[in-house]
């Protein structure tokens, strides 16, 4: 079977201006488009559909990712254009790739085999531009309080107390913590600072959250950058650095369209990671989706212990968007692996390991059935080498769990692959529940961070040091506490050690580090060894990408 990349270069992509015409009935003039195939939809033209009726939001999520991979966003794909297959009008929602992880390890985010966005070059490499409006954005600010210090520092910060970091799109370890300042008085002061990855800054945030382009403005005016020596807090508004902000990111919060392999309106905007922030594309690209197509499918990042969780807490419930239904994904491979096989197995038939592990598929369909209130469907991505005896197994336990069970075929066959898990999904949206919030605002952070941890984690005991539980009462005091928590943990494992496969109960969440992001108006408690800018491993992905005759070659 051709590489994804190949696939997607022998497609033969409709002009997306074709699309948007006879997909979602938006005439030529209301695109901005950047070549032939991809395009900005005007906010002026989405802002007049807010008296249409909303379609049908559907979240895909997912098991603890493994190395052996899920398939979570080619699913997101696939389910979208199975709709489309049987019938129905649908378009889904993604987050754009960040380049750290796809010169890294991870990989792309385009979906994959016969069920992709395209053109995938594109999407997973600098695509409309919107990643470097935002570092742009990001570091406009960190440039402008240095600046405002070297210049008299009429505002009082104190230099200790700086919060905002620098952000690059790439993963470099070397610049975690670094002194900027050296070189004399004429490059300012010298203090300690460090760079973060563009999909954790702040910045990205508030671009996924905003909903409009004023409330984009509110929200980076507010983002608290540091503190006076007496305590009081400086934000960006103070530096008069949020208009120049809010004028790098006015282009960029228009939402990209694109197309899937089959032809079907996708839109592609925005993309924090979600084990170091809430994992999911823009509220403006999903709300414009809804009033656009009867049934939307977007995505929420890696596990429904992190990305469905954030997916409600944090952009559900700032947005006002509810799911009608949920597909959990999951593969044979995966649930091995947490039964304990290594990768190398994987492919071996082991009811053994398979039984062991399928009780991380379980605690997801709990949280997101019984913890969330979402009807979920569990759709397996099926694999050749995956047997009778594994598959009847798997079916089984499923089932016994009340939720329907689904083999997938769309990596291979695009949307007729999926449109039995279509066909389900559509049922479950004709009895929807009200997804449930576990925590309320009115909690404190600290029970906030409780509840999940105990009700999402299965965790016995939170921790945390005394500088840490200071940090957390002051911003209770100074009036945060009613902020949704996002938690930054590593994705694999419901615990925060990535070691811990399967399904653990009774270990211990210490937080050890809280960084308030009050622009994008949640907290976040960083939880375990999680690092807010990766490394790269010791055979990077980008040893493979190159350039031949003109193509991309080795991008997956």
């Amino acid at each position: 079977m051709p590489s994804d990349i190949e696939i997607a270069q022998a497609a033969k992509l409709r002009r997306i201006a074709q699309v948007a015409r006879e997909k979602l009935g938006i005439a030529e003039e209301h695109l901005e488009p950047y070549g032939h195939y991809k395009a900005k939809v005007s906010l002026e033209y989405l802002d007049t559909l807010r008296d249409r009726p909303d379609g049908k939001l559907i979240l895909v999520t997912a098991v603890s990712p493994t190395p052996a991979g899920e398939g979570k966003t080619t699913t997101t794909v696939g389910l979208g254009d199975a709709l489309n297959h049987i019938g129905k009008r649908a378009m889904i929602c993604l987050r754009e790739p960040s380049l750290g992880p796809v010169f890294g390890v991870k990989g792309g985010a385009a979906g994959g085999g016969y069920a992709q966005v395209v053109p995938m070059e594109d999407i997973n490499l600098h695509f409309t531009g919107d990643f470097s409006a935002i570092a742009l954005a990001n570091n406009l600010l960190a440039a402008m309080i240095d600046n405002h210090i070297a210049q008299g520092n009429d505002l009082g910060i104190d230099p200790r107390r700086i919060q905002w970091r620098r952000v690059v799109d790439m993963n470099d370890r070397a610049l975690r913590d670094i002194v900027v300042g050296l070189g004399g008085t004429a490059n300012g002061y010298p203090r300690e600072d460090g760079f973060d990855i563009v999909v954790a800054s702040e910045v990205m945030a508030i671009f996924c959250l905003a909903t409009s382009r004023d409330d984009l403005k509110k929200r980076l005016g507010n983002i608290v950058v540091g503190y006076t020596r007496d305590g009081r807090a400086v934000r960006a508004r103070d530096l008069k650095a949020d208009g120049a902000m809010a004028v790098l990111l006015k282009d960029a919060l228009a939402p990209n369209l694109v197309q899937t392999l089959e032809g079907n309106p996708a839109f592609v905007h925005g993309g924090p990671f979600a084990n170091i922030a809430h994992g999911c594309n823009s509220v403006i690209a999903t709300r414009a989706a809804l009033k656009l197509a009867d049934y939307v499918v977007t995505e929420a990042g890696f596990g429904a212990d992190l990305g469905a969780e954030k997916f409600l807490d944090i952009k559900c419930r700032k947005s006002g968007l509810r799911p009608q239904a949920a597909v959990i994904v999951a593969t044979l491979r995966a649930m091995k692996y947490h039964g304990g096989v290594d990768v190398k197995d994987l492919n071996r038939e082991n009811l053994e390991a398979l039984d062991k592990g399928l009780v991380n598929l379980e605690r997801h369909v709990e949280n997101v059935r019984d913890v969330y209130g979402i009807p979920c469907v569990v759709s397996f991505n099926r694999f050749t080498f995956d047997t009778p005896a594994e598959i009847e197994l798997a079916r089984k336990r499923v089932e016994r769990l009340g939720v329907p069970f689904v083999l997938a075929t769309h990596w291979a066959e695009g949307g007729r692959g999926a449109a039995a898990l279509a066909r389900v999904v559509v049922n479950l949206c004709e009895r929807p529940a009200p997804p449930k919030f576990f925590y309320e605002d009115s909690d404190t952070l600290w029970q906030k961070i409780e509840k999940i941890a105990r009700r999402v984690y299965r965790a016995s005991e939170v921790t945390a040091d005394s500088r840490v539980r200071a940090q957390i009462r002051k911003l209770q005091e100074d009036g945060y506490g009613h902020y949704p928590v996002c938690v930054a943990k590593t994705q694999s494992s419901f615990s925060t050690d990535p070691q811990r496969r399967g399904a653990p109960e009774g270990h211990v969440v210490n937080v050890r580090e809280v960084r308030l992001a009050a622009g994008a108006e949640f907290v976040v408690m960083i939880c375990g060894d999680i690092m807010t800018m990766p490394g790269l491993p010791k055979a990077p992905a980008a040893e493979k990408i190159d350039l031949v005759d003109g193509k991309v070659v080795g991008l997956f």
